[in-house]
Formats: C-alpha cells, sequence, structure tokens
C-alpha cells in the first residue's frame, strides 16, 4: 500500500456528502457486476465485467429513489461484502460508477467502506475544445479525451468549428486542415453517447470566419472587403473579412448549406451557431443598414435567421451572448428557444447580472468559463481559479442551467495539453460540485495518474510564475493607474513583442520571474507514475517559459544581445519539440502555422544577434 491509498478519497468531482467506516473491502483482479445497466456501469469501470449471476457480483446496481435529488443523483455504498450503487436512471449509475472507479484508482486492492450520497450542481455540465485554431485532434486523441471528461461526469461536449469540417464544395477552406469529416463526427458521436456524453454540433455561422474570406470564392460575402480595415473591439485595428454580411443576399444560404452538411452527423439536437465578437458590423458593407435601423436590429434580426435556419432542421440553436448582452434593450428580441451562453474569462465576469438580465426575459442561459490555457505557455492558475469559481457561484445564483468549460487556442494553439486538462479538471469539479472545497491532489491522481499527487500543484505554480507582471500588464487606465492583464500571461505577450518594444516591467522584475521559473524545474514526474507524453508535455511547457523570461530579462539591458544567438540556437530545439509532441496527439494540419509563430521570434534572434556581434 502506498501513501496515496493511505489517505482520505480523493474524488473528482467532491461529492455532496461522503461518510467513511473503519473497515476495508478487498477488490478482486477484475470486478464482476450485476444488476440494471450492467453495461453503462462497466463502460465507466476499467476493470469490470459482467457477472455470471447476481451471487457472483462484487458491485450491485439497482434502478431506484436515492436521498439526493435529480436524476443524476446515486448513492455508492461500500460494505464489509460488496458495493451497491442505487440511482434513479442510468446516468446516475453511470455517474456512481465514475466515483467508484476513481476509488479503485486511489486504492487498489482494498477500498474503504463508505457512503456516498452525489448529484450535480449544474444539470448540463459540458466543455467545449477549439478544433479551429490550427490543433485539430486525432481520433485516438478524442476517444480518450471522451473517456477522462466522462470519468469527471461532464455530459456534454462540444467541438468549436469554425472552418475544420470537410463540407462538400468548400475544399478550398479546409484542405490545409486536416479536418473531421461527417463519418469521424459519426463515430464520436456514438463514442460520447456510450459514455453518456452528448456531442453537439457547433458552426460559427457569423463572425470569425476569416479563414473562409482569404478564399476569392468567399470574400465577396463578408462585411469588409479584402483590403478594408476595421478595429477589433475598437481596440486593435485589423485587415480583411471577419463577419459575414448580413444584408447581403448570399450569406444565409452559404449558412444552410453548412447546416445541412454539418447537423446530420449529431444524434443531439443542439446547435451552437456562435456569433461572438462581430465587432466589424457596421465597419463595411452594412454600415448604412446600421446607421439607419441600428446595430442591434441588424445584428439580432441575422441572428434570428440562423436560428430559424437550424430550427428548420429540428435543432434548437444557441449562441455567443456577448454582443446581445451589449444591448439590454434589445434582448426580448431574441428568440424564445435560444440558449444563451454567458462567457468571460476573467474573476470580474459578471455572470450574476449577466443570468439576470437574461433570465428576466425568459430565456435559458448557460454559464461558460474557461481553463485559461490559451494565449499562456504556462496557464493563468489565480484567474482561472477566481473565473471557475465565480462561474459556479453567480450561475447556481442565477439559475444557470449549464456550465460550459470552455478551452481557445488562439495563436497557434501552442498550450500543452497538460495545461489545459489542469483547467478541465478543476472546471468539471466546479460544474458538478459548485463551490465546494477543491483539492488539487485529486486532479494529480486522476488526471495524470500520478501518485506523489504533486503534479497539478506543480502546474498551478507554473501558472502563477509572471503573476506579478499580469498584475500590471494591462492597458493603463485613463489616469494612467496600471491595470491587469486579460486573456494572457506576461510571458505570451513579451515573447511575441519585438525585441526593442517598450513594455511592462523592468530587467529587475524580468529576472526575478526568470529565477521564479528556473526555480519550478520539473521532477521526474515518469517515477510517479506519469505517463511519458504528459511528462513530456510539462517539460516543454517549462522549458519555453523559461526561454520567454530570459528573453524578457535579456531584451530590457543593453547586454542582453550577447544571449540571442544562443536563445535562437534553444528555441529552433523547441520548435523541433513542439512538432514531435503535437503529433502524437493532434494532425498534422495546422501545425506549420503553430510553428511560424516560433519561427518568427527565432528570425528575429538571429537577425539582431548577427548585427550586434563583435567584429
Amino acid at each position: 500500500m502506498d501513501d496515496t491509498a493511505r489517505l482520505p478519497p480523493l474524488l473528482l468531482p467532491t461529492p455532496r456528502r461522503l461518510r467513511v467506516s473503519a473497515g476495508r473491502l478487498s477488490v478482486p483482479a477484475t470486478v464482476a457486476v450485476a444488476g440494471d445497466a450492467v453495461e453503462a456501469v462497466i463502460a465507466a469501470i476499467p476493470q469490470a465485467h459482467a457477472a455470471t449471476s447476481a451471487a457472483d457480483a462484487w458491485l450491485t446496481c439497482r434502478l431506484g429513489e436515492v436521498e439526493e435529488p435529480g436524476v443524476e443523483a446515486y448513492q455508492l455504498t461500500i460494505g464489509a461484502v460488496r458495493c451497491q450503487l442505487v440511482a434513479r436512471t442510468i446516468a446516475g449509475l453511470r455517474c456512481g460508477a465514475a466515483t467508484l472507479a476513481q476509488l479503485l484508482r486511489q486504492y487498489g486492492d482494498a477500498v474503504p467502506e463508505l457512503t456516498i450520497d452525489d448529484a450535480p450542481a449544474f444539470t448540463v455540465r459540458g466543455v467545449m475544445l477549439d478544433v479551429s485554431r490550427c490543433r485539430v485532434p486525432t481520433m485516438a486523441e478524442l476517444g480518450r479525451v471522451v473517456a477522462t471528461l466522462a470519468g469527471w461526469k461532464i455530459n456534454h461536449l462540444q467541438l468549436y468549428t469554425e472552418h475544420t469540417f470537410a463540407y462538400r464544395g468548400h475544399q478550398a477552406v479546409w484542405a490545409e486542415s486536416s479536418p473531421m469529416t461527417g463519418d469521424e463526427i459519426r463515430e464520436l458521436d456514438a463514442l460520447c453517447a456510450g459514455h453518456g456524453i452528448a456531442l453537439v454540433a457547433n458552426q460559427n455561422c457569423f463572425g470569425h470566419l476569416e479563414r473562409w474570406f482569404k478564399h476569392p470564392a468567399y470574400a465577396p460575402l463578408a462585411e469588409i472587403p479584402p483590403d478594408g480595415k476595421w478595429t477589433f473591439n475598437g481596440l486593435v485595428w485589423r485587415d480583411g473579412g471577419f463577419s459575414l454580411c448580413p444584408s447581403d443576399p448570399g450569406a444565409l444560404p452559404l449558412v444552410d448549406n453548412l447546416l445541412d452538411q454539418l447537423l446530420p452527423c449529431f444524434s443531439t439536437r443542439l446547435v451552437n451557431i456562435g456569433c461572438d465578437e462581430t465587432f466589424d458590423l457596421g465597419q463595411g458593407r452594412s454600415r448604412e443598414d446600421v446607421v439607419r435601423r441600428g446595430r442591434a436590429e441588424v445584428y439580432l434580426d441575422f441572428v434570428a435567421r440562423i436560428c430559424a435556419s437550424a430550427r428548420m432542421r429540428g435543432f434548437r440553436p444557441m449562441f455567443w451572448a456577448d454582443i446581445a448582452l451589449e444591448h439590454p434593450e434589445a434582448l426580448a428580441r431574441l428568440p424564445d428557444d435560444l440558449i444563451c451562453l454567458a462567457w468571460g474569462y476573467e474573476g470580474s465576469a459578471p455572470f450574476a447580472r449577466w443570468c439576470e438580465q437574461l433570465r428576466s426575459i425568459g430565456r435559458e442561459v448557460w454559464v461558460c468559463p474557461g481553463t485559461s490555457s490559451w494565449c499562456s505557455i504556462t496557464g493563468r492558475t489565480e484567474e482561472r481559479r477566481q473565473n471557475l469559481l465565480a462561474a459556479a457561484r453567480d450561475g447556481l445564483a442565477g439559475g444557470a442551467l449549464g456550465y460550459l468549460i470552455t478551452d481557445w487556442g488562439d495563436h497557434g494553439h501552442r498550450q500543452q495539453w497538460p495545461i489545459a486538462l489542469n483547467g478541465l479538471a478543476e472546471g468539471a469539479h466546479r460544474a458538478w460540485s459548485g463551490t465546494a472545497d477543491f483539492d488539487v491532489r485529486a486532479t494529480s491522481l486522476h488526471a495524470f495518474s500520478d501518485r506523489s499527487l504533486t503534479v497539478a500543484s506543480w502546474l498551478d505554480a507554473l501558472g502563477n510564475v509572471d503573476l506579478p507582471l499580469r498584475r500590471i500588464g494591462g492597458r493603463p487606465a485613463a489616469d494612467g493607474t496600471p491595470t491587469p492583464l486579460s486573456n494572457n500571461t506576461a510571458l505570451f505577450v513579451d515573447l511575441h513583442k519585438p525585441l526593442d518594444a517598450t513594455w511592462v516591467g523592468d530587467h529587475a522584475i524580468w529576472t526575478a520571474v526568470a529565477q521564479g521559473v528556473a526555480a519550478l524545474a520539473p521532477p521526474d514526474f515518469l517515477a510517479s507514475g506519469v505517463p511519458l507524453q504528459l511528462a513530456h508535455e510539462c517539460r516543454h511547457a517549462w522549458r519555453v517559459a523559461e526561454l520567454a523570461a530570459v528573453r524578457g530579462a535579456c531584451r530590457r539591458t543593453p547586454d542582453g544581445k550577447l544571449a540571442y544567438t544562443a536563445l535562437a540556437s534553444t528555441l529552433r530545439q523547441l520548435i523541433a519539440e513542439h512538432r514531435a509532441l503535437w503529433l502524437e496527439r493532434s494532425r498534422p494540419g495546422g501545425l506549420a502555422e503553430s510553428c511560424a509563430h516560433y519561427q518568427r521570434v527565432a528570425d528575429e534572434f538571429d537577425a539582431v544577434g548577427l548585427s550586434s556581434a563583435p567584429r
């Protein structure tokens, strides 16, 4: 028995009520299961099989009444002789089996006698993975992800799609992206169903379509012409098309064609139509229409037409509610059946206000926090914790039905999987357990197979290594007061600043951050059971963070130029490592684009290093 087996139960998510007794029940090499929904239970427990008779069963399962409310509530009892699992529904039995599987992982051949009464905080507990910013997982990887999420009682999965579905007639758009095919979606849909997860269609139907508009056949449908400029959220200038022009007669037929091909692949009759961040609306071809009718009217009218298109095909629409929430006076115009996804990724996100606004007009609302893995290298631990907790607290108080954990891939999807996985684990806890205390040791054990129970806390420390810079790295207030950096780490932002650019922090603070990264050199996680791929990805994330921190310190002192040639060599090694790690989980499409972000940094090192070399 190792130290992990001597500890109280470490469960992810934390159950509502847990009572542990003094005894232990021996566990056979294979667990015999009898009773109701045996196949569903066996799917959740790797070492389980169907018992030849009820008398031979180590675990008996029964559909019946339990103490906690809800259709997924269950009671798990481990007694002196055998285990019993009771739930109102098959979904509840599946959730209880997931808990038992974790107990077996922790305790091995002898589990403690106990009783668990459990039920979820949120009815819908979802994950949305970005498969459009370069990285499309292989089918084998998606299978592993589904099994992992099911073990954490996630019951809803979306793959965020802009262009990475193999639409017939649109090959030019997806040819270089290794897209998901219809057959693959159907296969994944069946796999998810077997694990109690609803796979839900996701296609952005209004904005974020720049990868379509770079092709001449689609550019005429865009709000902004190829040579046009516009501002993203009034802050950043961008070039070319981003959103469909809602007044173009070809816009809705394109949406119809995409939905005609995508939706039949899914058995769950829901579709996320996107429609977020359409900041270019009114800055291009629809300018006169927006001036005449108002931005809210033009936006909501096109959203309603997309909803009608989904509805005609038998699917209920959901959408990102950010633009609509900017126009509270017009919210009542949203279609009655439209599910509103209220998203925000900082601890200060006003989920309470958003829920109140949307619930007051009778709309179904889900809260959508994030893993804070993207644009980070390391993750953003403090912001992630605050964001996930705020979404759970305010979502429950505000009547949100769903809790959708988002994991994006902006700027090449270069965060390694352990960074995202760490956030997904905490998010799964919040989706099921709400505001209950969270034990990061459970993440180490059940996300990373780490018997030392340290990898999650190491990742959390790495995700706070540049926190002093993040707290002052935002756009200064009107009076010049520093503000927190949003949606990025300082390491990530600074890595992509030109070497001579002025940005937050002096040489001393960047040197301190570099020393902090160096002090977090990863231990031998392999020795504690962490799989090889995950251990390599943890080390790679640390090495990129180390390079970014050293670069940040070097570029803030005149002597730093002397290190640029060596840094370029290190970064090229990291590019090769990134490429190899990528192909273990993801398809080749998008990899070159992802690597190009690092390549530009390496090329600048070379250029400046050569120019400053002694002659």
